[in-house]
C-alpha cells in the first residue's frame, strides 16, 4: 500500500478523489488492486518536504495550505504511522500544530533521515515566491529538535537566488552533500562546516525554479564510496526575471561526482542524456540502473520520454532509452513516480497550471495513474521466499529464495531500497545499498547469507 498527496488549490468538482464531500488531498493506495483505499483527510498539502524515520514513521512538513495563501501551516509536522490495516482502518494523517511544529515557515524545503534516524529540514522560503527565493530561510533545522533555534547556512546564502528544493543526501559516514543553484557542498552535522566542492559545469543550475534533479548512485561493497549524479536543469544565466518561460530551453547535461579525495580533486564528470530535460525525475531501479523520467525539453513544455542511465558502463556510453516502455500522457510540474513492491513504476499527477485546469489549456490537470515496466519485468526473475520480519542489529542473515533456471548465481545481487520522499522532481533520502551478500549453492530453495554484518556496514546505511 503507498500514500499520495495531492495538490490543494482549486481542486475541480469532477476530482475523483473526495473525503466528506470535498476534494480529498491524499489517499492510501492499493498497489495490487490499482485502486484507492481510503481518501484521507489531509489539512494541509503541496510544496512541502518530508522522509521516513528509521522506525518507519512518514513525517511530512512545510508546504502550502492551499490557494497559495502562506501561513501557520507551513510550520506544520505531519505524522503518518506505519499502517498495515488492508482497508486503510485507522490510518491516518496526524497533524497538532500547537504540539509538533518547524522553529521557520518552509515553502519548497527538502528534508532526510540522518545518522541517528531523525530528519533535518534544508532550506525554503517563508512567503509566496514569484518562482525566484525573494525571502529565503537559508537555514536547517532538525525533527525531533536538537537545539533551540535553527542553524544559519552559509552555503544556501550563497546559492541565491535559485535554491528552492535543494538537492541533498545523507552519506555513509553520517556527513550530508548538497547542491543548490550549480553549488555543491559536504556538510558535517556534528561539526557544523561545509567542505565546498566544485560548482557543476556549464552554470547549470538543478535546483527550483529552472529544475533539473539529482540522485545518489546505488552504494556497493566493500567500501561504499558514494557518487552523485545530477541531471538537466538550466543555464543560471536564464535567472534575469521573476518568472521563467515555459520555453527556455532545458539541457542536456548530467554531471558526475565520486565523493573521496581524489574524485573532488577531479570534479565533476559531464556526458549528454539523449534530449535536454527540466524537471526530470530519477530513480534507482533494483539492478542498480537509474530510470530519468516526467518533466519536458523546455521550462514547463515539450514533453520528453525516458532513458535509463547504467552507472557500470563506460561514461559517455550510460545514457540509452532501448528497450524503454513510452506514456502518451504528459507528465509535467506537479507530476510524480514511485518504484513498486513488484519492480515496475507507479506515476501519476501532473498539473502545471496556476490551478487545478480540465480544458483550454495544452497539459490538463492530470488525475490518471499508470504503471511503467522495465525490460527485465518481463523476464522471470528470483523470488524471496520468506524473510524475517525483524532483524537484530549487526545480526547475519540467511533468506531462502527460489532462481529460474539458467540464471548464475553470480549474476544475482541483493539490495536495500529506501525510496525516499518524491516531490517537485526529486526524491529527498532515495538510496540503494547492495549488499556483501553470497549465494549458497545448496538445496532449493538456495540461502543466501549477508557476508558482512549490518553493523558493520556505515552507520547512516543502518536505518535504511
Amino acid at each position: 500500500m503507498g500514500l499520495q498527496f495531492q495538490r490543494s488549490d482549486n481542486r475541480p468538482s469532477v476530482d475523483p478523489l473526495q473525503f466528506n464531500n470535498h476534494s480529498a488531498l491524499g489517499a492510501l493506495w492499493d498497489l495490487k488492486t490499482s485502486s484507492v483505499v481510503k481518501p484521507l483527510n489531509v489539512p494541509s498539502t503541496e510544496v512541502r518536504s518530508g522522509a521516513l524515520l528509521s522506525n518507519g514513521t512518514m513525517v511530512s512538513v512545510g508546504g502550502d495550505s492551499g490557494a497559495g495563501v502562506v501561513n501557520a501551516d507551513n510550520q506544520a509536522i505531519r505524522i503518518f504511522e506505519p499502517c498495515l490495516s488492508p482497508t486503510g482502518e485507522d490510518c491516518t494523517l496526524f497533524e497538532n500544530l500547537e504540539t509538533h511544529h518547524l522553529f521557520e515557515r518552509r515553502w519548497y524545503a527538502s528534508s532526510i533521515r540522518i545518522f541517528d534516524g531523525s530528519l533535518m529540514i534544508v532550506g525554503g522560503t517563508h512567503v509566496t515566491t514569484p518562482f525566484y527565493n525573494v525571502d529565503p530561510v537559508n537555514s536547517f533545522e532538525f525533527f525531533p529538535k536538537k537545539e533551540g533555534a535553527p542553524r544559519p547556512s552559509p552555503f544556501l546564502e550563497r546559492s541565491l537566488p535559485a535554491n528552492l528544493f535543494p538537492r541533498i543526501f545523507a552519506l555513509p559516514d553520517g556527513r550530508v552533500f548538497m547542491v543548490a543553484n550549480n553549488q555543491s557542498i559536504i556538510y558535517d552535522i556534528e561539526a557544523n562546516t561545509e567542505t565546498i566542492l566544485p560548482d557543476i559545469p556549464n552554470s547549470v543550475c538543478v535546483t527550483n525554479p529552472i529544475d533539473g534533479s539529482a540522485i545518489l548512485l546505488p552504494l556497493s561493497p566493500p567500501d561504499f564510496i558514494p557518487e552523485v549524479l545530477v541531471c538537466g536543469g538550466t543555464a543560471t544565466d536564464t535567472i534575469d526575471s521573476e518568472r521563467p518561460s515555459t520555453q527556455t530551453p532545458a539541457l542536456t547535461q548530467c554531471s558526475w561526482i565520486k565523493l573521496t579525495e581524489e574524485g573532488i580533486m577531479a570534479g565533476w564528470q559531464v556526458e549528454q542524456m539523449l534530449e535536454g530535460r527540466t524537471m526530470p525525475e530519477l530513480l534507482h531501479l533494483p539492478n542498480g540502473q537509474i530510470l530519468i523520467t516526467n518533466g519536458g525539453s523546455t521550462g514547463a513544455d515539450n514533453t520528453v520520454l525516458m532513458p535509463l542511465y547504467t552507472p557500470s558502463l563506460p561514461l559517455g556510453r550510460r545514457i540509452s532509452n532501448k528497450g524503454m516502455p513510452t506514456t502518451n500522457i504528459p507528465r509535467m510540474y506537479h507530476s510524480s513516480i514511485t518504484l513498486t513492491p513488484q519492480g515496475n513504476f507507479l506515476i501519476a499527477g501532473s498539473s502545471p497550471n496556476g490551478s487545478a485546469t480540465m480544458t483550454g489549456v495544452k497539459f490538463p490537470s492530470e488525475f490518471r495513474v499508470e504503471t511503467l515496466d522495465p525490460p527485465f519485468m518481463n523476464a522471470e526473475r528470483p523470488k524471496l521466499v520468506s524473510v524475517p520480519k525483524k532483524l537484530a542489529f549487526g545480526q547475519k542473515v540467511s533468506v531462502p529464495i527460489s532462481i529460474p533456471r539458467g540464471l548464475r548465481t553470480q549474476d544475482i545481487k541483493v539490495s536495500l531500497m529506501d525510496l525516499g520522499f518524491s516531490t517537485h522532481a526529486f526524491h529527498a533520502g532515495a538510496r540503494l545499498v547492495f549488499m556483501d551478500a553470497t549465494i549458497s549453492p545448496v538445496a532449493a530453495p538456495i540461502p543466501f547469507h549477508a557476508g558482512v554484518p549490518l553493523h558493520k556496514l556505515p552507520s547512516s546505511l543502518t536505518n535504511i
